[in-house]
C-alpha cells in the first residue's frame, strides 16, 4: 500500500491534514473520500482499518482531520456541520483537480451526515456509504445535554468528547440544529448504502430506518451484528470494507474505468506505470504487470523481461508438446519445463560472431524439460525433438529483425 500525506486548504483558509492511500499495484478502480466520526480523527482505528481493507481491495480512499482536529491546523470551536461539509468539498476538490474524482463517499457516524449532506454538491460521487449515521446532525446534541444551558447562557463552555476537552460555541448549536437531511436524501440521487448495529449505543438503528426509509433506490441495508459504535474489532472493519468493495463495483462503472486499450490480435501494447521500471502490458485479451527486482531500482512487482522471455518460450514448449502427444494419443500425464538464461565466453566464436571479433558472450538458455507417465524410450525421444519446433524456439534460432518506428503520442 502506498501513503501519501496531504495538506490542503480547509473552508476557512486553515491547512488541512490527510491521508491518501492506494493500491501499489495497477490503477485504483475508483477513489473514495472518508468522513470520520464526530472529534474523531482521520486515523481512529475504524478509519485506518476500513481505508486499509478498501486499499487491499484496489480502491484509493483520503482521509483526513476536520478544522481543528488531528494534525489539522484551525479551532475546532469555530467549526460546525456546515464548515465540515465544506471541509468536505475541499477535499473532493483535491482529488478532482490532482488526481481522479472521488466517486464514493464514505461517512462514519457524524460523517456519515456529512457525506450525505455533501453528496448533492458533488457531481461525480456515484455512490454514498454511512456507518452508524444519525439521519440528522443534530442527534449529537445529546451528547451536550448537560453543557448546553451554559452554551446557551455564556456562549460558550468547555465540552469533554472522549479524551478531549472542545469548547463548543452556540453557534455550534445553531448551527446544527438548522440541517434537515431529509430532503437531501431523497434527492441526493446517489446509490446508498446504510451500515448500522443493532447494538450501537450510540446511536440508535432507528436512525439508520429514517435514513433507509428517506432515501430514493437504489438502496441497500446491512446490519452489523455484535458490531460496537466505532467498530472497535478489526474484524468488524474488515467486513464492513470488503462489502463496501462487493456493493460499490455496481456502481462506479469499475468495469469500464478498468477497459483496456484497444490493442489488435498479436500485438502487445507496453506502457509506463511509474517512472522506475514497472511497465503495464496489455495483450487484446490480458493485461499484466513487468517490472525489474527491487536489487536493480524496480519494486518487483511483475517478472521482468527476461523472465518473460524465459516463460515464453516454456510456455510454447509444454504446450507444443502437450499439442503432440494429444495428436499421438500417447500417455503424457505432466510435461514440466525449467528454463534459465546466462551469458558465456567464447575464445573463438568465428562461426556465430559476424564482428570478426575472437571473444564474445554468447547468450545461452538452458531448458530441462520433465515428461511424466508410462511413455517408452522412442516416445520420449521424439517428444523430446518435438520441443524444437515449437514456434517461439524456432523464433530464437532464425534471423529477428527490430524495425523501430516513432509514432505521434
Amino acid at each position: 500500500m502506498q501513503r501519501e500525506k496531504l495538506t490542503f486548504t480547509g473552508h476557512g483558509g486553515e491547512q488541512l491534514a490527510g491521508a491518501l492511500e492506494k493500491p501499489v499495484q495497477g490503477k485504483p478502480r475508483g477513489y473514495a473520500l472518508f468522513a470520520h466520526c464526530f472529534s474523531c480523527g482521520k486515523d481512529i482505528a475504524a478509519a485506518s482499518r476500513i481505508s486499509k481493507a478498501l486499499v487491499d481491495q484496489g480502491f484509493a480512499v483520503l482521509r483526513f482531520d476536520f478544522t481543528g482536529l488531528g494534525d489539522s491546523e484551525g479551532d475546532f470551536g469555530n467549526t460546525n456541520f456546515t464548515t465540515n461539509v465544506q471541509d468536505l468539498v475541499a477535499a473532493a476538490g483535491v482529488l478532482k483537480d490532482s488526481y481522479e474524482p472521488a466517486m464514493l463517499l464514505i461517512g462514519h457516524s457524524l460523517g456519515g451526515a456529512a457525506v450525505l449532506a455533501a453528496s448533492g454538491y458533488l457531481p461525480d460521487v456515484r455512490a454514498v456509504v454511512t456507518i452508524g449515521a444519525p439521519a440528522s446532525p443534530d442527534h449529537v446534541l445529546h451528547h451536550l445535554e448537560k453543557e448546553m444551558a451554559a452554551i446557551e447562557e455564556q456562549g460558550s463552555a468547555p465540552v469533554k468528547l472522549g479524551p478531549r476537552t472542545f469548547n463548543i460555541r452556540k453557534q455550534f448549536l445553531d448551527d446544527i440544529s438548522s440541517h434537515s437531511l431529509k430532503t437531501k436524501i431523497r434527492t441526493m440521487n446517489k446509490a446508498l448504502l446504510v451500515f448500522h448495529s443493532p447494538h450501537d449505543t450510540t446511536v440508535n438503528i432507528d436512525e439508520a430506518r429514517k435514513i433507509f426509509k428517506a432515501a430514493s433506490h437504489p438502496k441497500s441495508f446491512v446490519s452489523l451484528d455484535n458490531a460496537d459504535h466505532l467498530l472497535t474489532r478489526k474484524a468488524d472493519a474488515n467486513y464492513v470494507a470488503n462489502t463496501i468493495a462487493a456493493w460499490a463495483e455496481r456502481y462506479l462503472d469499475v468495469k469500464e474505468r478498468d477497459k483496456r486499450p484497444a490493442v489488435k490480435s498479436g500485438q502487445v501494447l507496453v506502457e509506463e506505470e511509474n517512472r522506475a521500471f514497472t511497465r503495464k502490458v496489455t495483450t487484446d485479451h490480458h493485461q499484466w504487470l513487468a517490472d525489474e527486482p527491487e536489487a536493480m531500482g524496480g519494486e518487483n512487482l511483475g517478472p521482468d523481461p527476461y523472465e518473460m522471455l524465459l516463460a515464453s518460450l516454456g510456455a510454447c514448449t509444454s504446450m507444443t508438446i502437450r499439442m503432440y502427444a494429444g495428436r499421438k494419443n500417447w500417455p503424457l500425464e505432466d510435461v514440466r519445463v525449467e528454463l534459465s538464461h546466462h551469458r558465456e565466453h567464447l575464445d573463438d566464436c568465428a562461426d556465430n560472431c559476424d564482428d570478426g571479433k575472437k571473444t564474445k558472450q554468447l547468450d545461452v538458455i538452458e531448458r530441462r524439460i520433465a515428461l511424466s507417465g508410462p511413455l517408452d524410450q522412442s516416445q520420449q525421444a521424439r517428444l523430446m525433438e518435438i520441443a524444437h519446433k515449437c514456434p517461439v524456439h524456432k523464433t530464437l534460432h532464425g534471423t529477428i529483425v527490430v524495425r523501430d518506428e516513432q509514432v505521434p503520442e
